[in-house]
């Protein structure tokens, strides 16, 4: 099953891209996550949209030709991260890569909240008509205090959480699946 992973966060030392990359190592056999490299998408402009860079059309391109979407996204500002938020702009216009795609949200913060904040202006963005992707159901990743759950080298190392990710993670598998 070929997913490809949106990280919220550009951050060197990010939580949420540590985060991702411990995905795609525990779930490999499961499924090939592929983290793709929004922080290189320019400002959306709709004067460039019918003749976009080519990092654009690349990005679109995985996009849609994947089984599904993994965003792993910390909360700025009680929101989304802006470049995340650029990336779904360059997603709903002209071919709308996004549409009907399945979509599991996972988000990490030191905070107690675990982005839940974030996660529902997400979930209103995803929504849209433009973007009109099928979120994951039911299954609410908020990881809080992500700090003391990762080690020096990023692994999770909480196993309620990881117990927690795995079931989440296997109910994503499944419900995509079924999207078939």
């Amino acid at each position: 099953m070929k997913i490809v992973a949106l990280v919220g966060s550009n951050r060197k030392e990010s939580y949420n891209k540590k985060l991702a990359v411990y995905m795609q190592s525990r779930y490999q056999g499961t499924a090939d996550i592929e983290i793709l490299p929004i922080e290189k998408l320019p400002m959306y402009n709709q004067d460039d949209e019918l003749t976009p860079p080519a990092i654009v059309t690349e990005i679109k391109k995985k996009v849609a030709d994947s089984d599904g979407v993994l965003f792993v996204t910390p909360e700025f500002n009680h929101s989304v991260p802006a470049f995340l938020k650029n990336a779904i702009d360059w997603f709903s216009r002209v071919d709308k890569v996004m549409v009907n795609k399945p979509v599991m949200i996972v988000g990490s913060t030191p905070g107690v909240l675990g982005t839940a904040r974030a996660q529902m202006h997400l979930r209103q963005i995803l929504n849209s008509p433009g973007i009109a992707a099928l979120t994951l159901p039911g299954n609410e990743v908020f990881i809080g205090a992500v700090h003391e759950k990762l080690d020096e080298s990023g692994k999770l190392i909480h196993e309620p959480t990881v117990q927690f990710i795995d079931t989440v993670m296997d109910n994503f598998i499944n419900w995509i699946t079924k999207q078939k």
